[in-house]
């Protein structure tokens, strides 16, 4: 898997040798330098499904209630 970091923090998480969604077009996203071990079931399942995660830090905030 590859994790991927915009400016404002926001996640993208995609399969090792999958291109960038068009979703994530927009913006400038980094590469992590941490290798991943483990993944949630909920990111598990979405790259399963299509092949990449996404999750804006706002969605992360509005969770915590």
């Amino acid at each position: 898997m590859d994790v991927y970091f915009n400016t404002k923090r926001d996640l993208l998480v995609v399969k090792k040798g999958f291109p960038m969604p068009p979703i994530a077009a927009q913006g400038k996203w980094r590469k992590s330098k941490k290798r991943v071990v483990k993944v949630s079931d909920e990111i598990r399942s979405a790259l399963q499904r299509q092949g990449y995660y996404m999750r804006k830090v706002r969605d992360l905030h509005s969770n915590r209630d």
